[in-house]
């Protein structure tokens, strides 16, 4: 649902999902390359919501949804010792995460879909699990960093599987691991050229409080 108020000031967070938006447009092919460097280009000057609406108002939400919102989604935080069983299943978001000439966060309380792709050119992107759900008990999110990178944290207990390769750039395996039992198996693959995607294991954030 687009804003009601449409001289309203927008904020620089409103402004960065209607970046995030046109990037999955144009990685699934609804945008031009042109038309996208045209839109995005007007999201970061664009000053009120007024201006930004007219930018997305031809483009589904990511993950299919009838409209791209300016209000941000807010969701429950996993609750401290929940379960496996408690974050697998329910329905994911988009699938695909692109940063060109900019950035993509994916983080906190998300779900992930059980086919995920990360793209950077000339950019990066953030991928954490820690707090996030899981569509399925197994998941595949393939990584593309040209000129480019991604870091991706997971938590100790989680099943991760990396396999993606650098070619001039780096891939980094060394959080391969199993997790404990329940754990949603994770398989991280992809490349990366004259760029690269880091993972990394850390502890959940509330578990550090």
């Amino acid at each position: 649902m687009m804003s009601e108020l449409p001289e309203m000031r927008a904020s620089d967070a409103e402004r960065e999902r209607i970046a995030e938006a046109l990037r999955e447009a144009v990685a699934e092919g609804r945008l031009t390359m042109e038309e996208f460097e045209e839109r995005l280009e007007a999201a970061y000057k664009a000053r009120t919501h007024g201006e930004l609406e007219p930018l997305v108002r031809d483009l589904p939400a990511p993950g299919g949804g009838a409209a791209v919102s300016l209000t941000k989604a807010t969701s429950s935080p996993v609750p401290a010792g929940e379960g496996w069983e408690g974050r697998i299943g329910g329905p994911a978001g988009g699938t695909v995460a692109v940063g060109v000439m900019g950035g993509f966060q994916r983080k906190g309380t998300w779900t992930v879909p059980r086919r995920f792709t990360a793209f950077a050119f000339w950019g990066g992107g953030e991928i954490d699990l820690r707090e996030a759900r899981f569509e399925d008990g197994e998941i595949v999110i393939r990584c593309v960093a040209i000129m480019g990178g991604m870091q991706i944290v997971v938590p100790p207990e989680l099943d991760v599987h990396v396999g993606g390769f650098g070619i001039m750039g780096g891939f980094g395996d060394k959080a391969s691991g199993a997790g404990t039992p329940g754990s949603p198996r994770v398989r991280i693959t992809g490349f990366a050229f004259w760029g690269g995607v880091g993972v990394d294991r850390k502890e959940r954030r509330k578990s550090l409080e």
